[in-house]
């Protein structure tokens, strides 16, 4: 906000403010200062200019303004029934009104003969018009109407009982405006302003609150936006400069290494997109500067070898790599995956669980130490203060969401005298503007295709009443030796039930394939009982397995050809993509049908409709933010980590590009602000929230 005490002031000195209103302002939406209320922005505006005449009224408006006058009311009902019904006409016909609340107030105020303006949705109710609870207002004239956008702002169930609606902030906004409008500083330098064409701070503060047309709205929430979004990024970028300035990298520049596994052991070739990768982090190793780097790839484009052919750059030069899953049955993969590979080259590897024995730990530590053992691949195990490298050059991070930032930490000090490089792996896809705004301090690589040679897989939707053919085919598939995974939703709100519709299902499938050994798989079972039923299936001793989502992450399990997901319409849509990814992992042609019920709403079957068209896990990823926010897709919505007040990161994907872009020239021109044309910049990065905390740092 704009500089100055004026909007530290606290919110109970603002005229009209009465206690209840400032304790509830302050405890449902977090409103303390006249800096927090003027930044409590409408989400959107209702057209007040159009009036129609009650016989122009349907139930097909979203809402319908009218002026009438009461031509009879009444108080029906008792108790928690008692409401106010009223006819209401104009020339051209008449409407119900009914109240439920505020009837005692309405018994008094309500009067015949006034013009009054309402305003509602309108319902149809036994062939007659009818509106519920209405806002209503004495009609005074024909100026009455010209305000354009009625501001809309977000508000909890408890405000609405105390009657604090969007006309009672409206009104406390127009109060604070007419005290603060001297207060408000610019907080953008006259040449980024001028350059996009931007309104004042002023200007755009009194629009976004009491737009006066269109076109006012439109400048003032682009003026926001952008600033919103370039402290944003200008924070971000800045963090990652500074992070370069302080921590110097060991310089990996001998590639001989990764040159000889290239030409004499690569097993297959490799896409463009992980080309491009290892060139990036080569760049960044042989640079002198720690990196830092986020490495975003979809189920099975391929992270894996990538994060070998780094760490051969880190034992090349010297210096031992090791990378960290967050289970043991992911880990054990990661162990076997590479092995094959690290033998041919001569390289020593070992592995590191809570399971490994006391005594096979001694060795393997000692070597660890030593320098003997070249890389690790492990659990939270590697994090503790026994677990003591020679030279750590690179942490390889699998799935980075499923560790905790001190955790992380831990790795950094695995070498004493320069931090290690870090790249960190997730299979989940993130749209471009969210990667941006979380990891915005760091350097983000993107694998985008898939493998050569690995097909799509067939993605179907059935109801319920096609099961027999469904389990019609799950037995073709299984007479061809293949292996199946059957997942239930398990939600917390309704576990128990849940569970049941797990054990109903396993029953259910247990008389379908009377001879086929099944798994299973969930999340109250023990994490020792889960690896042995997740072991039983790697090894093909079970054919289906019947889970719920704990199976969603890593497991590779290259016979399992198909996917089915019961009550798909209870999962998000990046949730959907990460399941079906479990399958198609080797060379035969595997499937994912989505089950549902015939009841679906317009979300999900824009969901199931995604599925059905693409694989493409960023084009998911894009569709789901659209559908479901941010917070969601990243767990952020209480951690408060993407913490934007007007800028929506599904819709204002070029606001973020340029205002990104306007921010690293700056920076790279000024990377401390201490130029004097930066001074207005440099006080409102230091005025910005003291509390921000540091999100965006993920190692």
């Amino acid at each position: 906000m704009s500089v100055g005490h004026f909007f530290d002031t606290d919110l109970s000195q603002l005229r009209g403010m009465t206690p209840t209103r400032l304790s509830l302002l302050q405890t449902e939406l977090g409103l303390f200062t006249f800096g927090d209320l003027i930044q409590y922005y409408p989400f959107r505006y209702e057209d007040r200019t159009q009036i129609h005449r009650i016989a122009e009224i349907t139930d097909q408006m979203e809402h319908a303004q009218f002026i009438g006058r009461i031509r009879y009311k009444e108080k029906l009902g008792n108790g928690s029934k008692q409401r106010i019904v009223a006819e209401c006409c104009d020339e051209s016909g008449c409407i119900e009104l009914v109240w439920f609340q505020g009837v005692k107030w309405l018994e008094k105020s309500l009067v015949t003969g006034v013009d009054y303006l309402f305003y509602g949705k309108p319902t149809s109710f036994n062939g007659q018009m009818q509106m519920t609870h209405p806002e209503m207002e004495v009609f005074k004239g024909a100026n009455h109407t010209d305000k354009f956008y009625q501001p809309v702002y977000p508000l909890t169930e408890r405000l609405r009982k105390k009657y604090i609606d969007s006309k009672v902030i409206a009104g406390l906004q127009r109060t604070l405006l007419g005290s603060a409008f001297s207060h408000i500083r610019e907080t953008l330098p006259m040449e980024i302003i001028q350059q996009f064409r931007l309104v004042s701070k002023q200007e755009a503060l009194y629009h976004i609150h009491h737009p006066q047309s269109e076109n006012w709205l439109h400048q003032a929430r682009r003026r926001l936006k952008f600033e919103e979004l370039f402290y944003n990024q200008l924070r971000l970028i800045k963090q990652n400069l500074v992070r370069k300035e302080q921590f110097p990298g060991q310089v990996f520049a001998s590639a001989a290494l990764l040159t000889n596994f290239y030409q004499d052991h690569m097993p297959f070739d490799l896409t463009g997109a992980q080309k491009k990768v290892i060139r990036e982090i080569f760049q960044d190793m042989k640079s002198g500067k720690q990196m830092n780097r986020l490495l975003q790839g979809d189920v099975g484009s391929g992270k894996t070898i990538v994060a070998f052919i780094s760490m051969l750059l880190s034992i090349d030069n010297g210096a031992q790599a090791c990378i960290m899953a967050p289970t043991e049955i992911l880990a054990d993969q990661h162990y076997q995956g590479l092995k094959k590979f690290a033998d041919v080259l001569g390289i020593t590897i070992a592995k590191l669980t809570g399971s490994v024995k006391k005594k096979d730990r001694v060795g393997l530590l000692a070597d660890l130490a030593s320098g003997e053992l070249k890389i690790l691949v492990g659990t939270h195990a590697i994090f503790e203060d026994v677990v003591q490298f020679h030279n750590l050059g690179l942490c390889v991070i699998d799935e980075q969401h499923r560790f905790g930032v001190a955790q992380r930490a831990k790795l950094w000090d695995k070498n004493k005298h320069i931090h290690p490089h870090v790249l960190v792996m997730t299979a989940t896809p993130i749209p471009r503007t969210l990667a941006m705004t979380l990891y915005g301090d760091l350097d983000v690589s993107v694998i985008d295709e898939l493998p050569v040679g690995r097909k799509p897989i067939q993605t179907t939707h059935r109801y319920d009443s096609h099961r027999l053919q469904v389990f019609a085919f799950i037995e073709h598939e299984l007479a061809k030796g293949r292996q199946v995974y059957i997942v239930y939703p398990l939600i917390e709100e309704s576990e128990k039930m849940d569970f049941k519709d797990l054990m109903d299902g396993y029953e259910s499938i247990s008389r379908a394939f009377p001879e086929v050994p099944l798994g299973i798989l969930h999340g109250k079972m023990k994490p020792a009982d889960k690896d042995i039923e997740m072991a039983r299936f790697v090894k093909h001793e079970t054919k289906i397995m019947v889970a719920t989502t704990v199976i969603e992450v890593g497991v590779n399990v290259p016979n399992a050809s198909i996917m089915i997901i019961e009550s798909a319409e209870r999962f998000g849509l990046s949730q959907l993509h990460q399941l079906r990814g479990r399958v198609g992992r080797g060379a035969e042609q595997s499937y994912c049908i989505l089950m549902t019920d015939y009841k679906l709403s317009a979300d999900t079957k824009k969901r199931i409709e995604t599925m059905l068209r693409t694989n493409n896990g960023f084009e998911i990823a894009e569709v789901d933010l659209q559908l479901r926010g941010p917070g969601d897709i990243t767990g952020t919505r209480q951690s408060g980590a993407i913490d934007l007040m007007i800028a929506d990161l599904a819709k204002d994907g070029e606001i973020l590009k340029v205002a990104r872009e306007t921010a690293i020239k700056i920076l790279e021109e000024d990377p401390h602000l201490a130029l004097d044309r930066h001074l207005m910049i440099r006080e409102q990065v230091m005025h910005q929230r003291k509390e921000t905390t540091n999100w965006a740092r993920i190692s």
